[in-house]
């Protein structure tokens, strides 16, 4: 799948909700999970493979997280983090996030699921959940720089 760059106007929709959970959505997050490990992404939503559903992947480490339909329940705290993204290949961001989320979802099989992260996955999920609100990390970072900018050694959340 090809990853859609930034001034590709299905990046900037609003995503439409999944009526329901069959093959076809089990093949698209089997599809977005391929593209974003192939990018060395930790995340994916729908609109960035040109896909306007509210689907996304995220792997921060921890093993392959499938959403469906995510909604954020409850945010607490914040925290300031350099953000990159696979649609915006050539800058970065300090972005605020909230530390600790809560979400709610279905899984791959349709079932209701709630998610509570922190950290790099609170960070990637709400990043993710944005690109299905057609809401880039430049829309709302504190201050964009050029990724060269960055020293490697800095985490960058990268979606």
């Amino acid at each position: 799948m090809q990853i859609r760059i930034a001034g590709d106007e299905v990046l900037r929709l609003l995503a439409k909700p999944v009526k329901r959970v069959n093959r076809q959505v089990r093949e698209l997050l089997d599809e977005m999970a391929q593209s974003m490990y192939a990018a060395s992404g930790i995340g994916l939503a729908a609109p960035q493979v040109g896909v306007s559903r509210r689907l996304l992947v995220a792997d921060v480490g921890t093993g392959l997280v499938e959403l469906v339909n995510p909604q954020i329940l409850y945010r607490e705290g914040m925290q300031v983090g350099l953000e990159g993204c696979l649609s915006i290949p050539d800058l970065v961001g300090e972005v605020e996030r909230a530390e600790r989320i809560r979400v709610t979802a279905q899984n791959r099989v349709g079932h209701q699921m709630w998610i509570e992260a922190d950290g790099l996955l609170a960070r990637c999920l709400q990043h993710e959940i944005d690109h299905l609100d057609g809401i880039l990390f430049t829309d709302i970072a504190i201050k964009v720089m050029p990724a060269s900018a960055v020293q490697e050694t800095a985490q960058v959340v990268l979606d």
